[in-house]
């Protein structure tokens, strides 16, 4: 089990793009994650006629590794830890270090 999944929301906590919050687009191997409106690089495209896809430049999210981002815990504001525990029917699940609020259920 990973401490950040799709779907999270995560703050970045270093480098270019620091205290920028996006949700998890995906995450891929090698610690590798993909957030919205994070890591934005222009690519330039060529157009293709068959899909009716213009080229140009585009702006597209690349990957950025998991140790720059925090999880986002709203009900503190701030990034947090994220922990592993037991609950009393024997699932794991993920919990915020600081207020011990559950992530998922």
């Amino acid at each position: 089990m990973q401490k950040i999944k799709k779907g999270d929301e995560v703050i970045v906590i270093t480098g270019k793009d620091k205290n920028k919050r996006g949700k998890v687009i995906r995450v891929g191997n090698n610690d590798r994650v993909w957030v919205e409106n994070v890591n934005l690089v222009k690519r330039h495209t060529r157009g293709n006629p068959l899909y009716n896809k213009p080229g140009g430049i585009v702006d597209k999210e690349m990957s950025i590794h998991i140790s720059n981002l925090a999880a986002y815990n709203s009900s503190i504001n701030k990034a947090d830890r994220v922990g592993f525990k037991f609950l009393e029917d024997g699932t794991k699940v993920r919990y915020f270090k600081s207020n011990g609020e559950v992530i998922d259920v």
